[in-house]
């Protein structure tokens, strides 16, 4: 059975937004999307008619702060908006990027789904987010950077599990009195 938690259905997942808070990376990643992408493998692979490039063995993606490290990155492009969507693939395949704030948020899944236009990273496959000493696991992490919303889904009998620090409690009843 499918599980589905999103932070505006219960107090814990508001709290787990407010402390996994896109709000922080989605000003990340408009300064880092102003720069330009810089792409490092062994291998590259171009499908020019079907706009498909891979990159295979030893990917590294960098633009600004943001890093994608994996075995295998497509690069599709929406023919009819030019819209990139990044899928990394590894065991595991890795995205980070610091916030304005200076604060790291770490990203690993068995697949990452990036898509700057619509400001989503989907992590799935022992997806494992984590910000300073905080984490959560499941079988899928999704993050809109826009609507700061997470969800985290658990497949079969999995649970989606979170470790919060002292921390960055304090943080979510600080901005509840505000």
């Amino acid at each position: 059975m499918k599980k589905r938690f999103i932070n505006k259905l219960s107090k814990s997942i508001v709290a787990m937004g407010l402390i996994f808070s896109t709000s922080f990376i989605a000003n990340a990643a408009k300064i880092d999307a102003q720069k330009e992408v810089n792409i490092a493998s062994s291998r590259t692979h171009a499908d020019i008619k079907n706009k498909i490039i891979s990159y295979i063995e030893n990917v590294t993606i960098t633009q600004g702060s943001l890093s994608i490290k994996a075995e295998l990155v497509q690069v599709l492009t929406d023919s009819k908006t030019q819209f990139k969507t990044y899928i990394a693939k590894g065991k595991p395949a890795t995205f980070k990027q610091t916030l304005d704030d200076g604060t790291p948020i770490y990203l690993q899944a068995e697949e990452i789904k990036y898509e700057p236009e619509k400001h989503i990273v989907v992590i799935s496959g022992n997806a494992e987010l984590r910000q300073e000493g905080s984490k959560m696991n499941g079988s899928v992490i999704t993050y809109n950077f826009l609507t700061e919303e997470v969800l985290a889904d658990s497949i079969d009998d999995e649970q989606v599990k979170s470790v919060i620090q002292p921390k960055q409690l304090e943080k979510i009843k600080s901005k509840d009195k505000n």
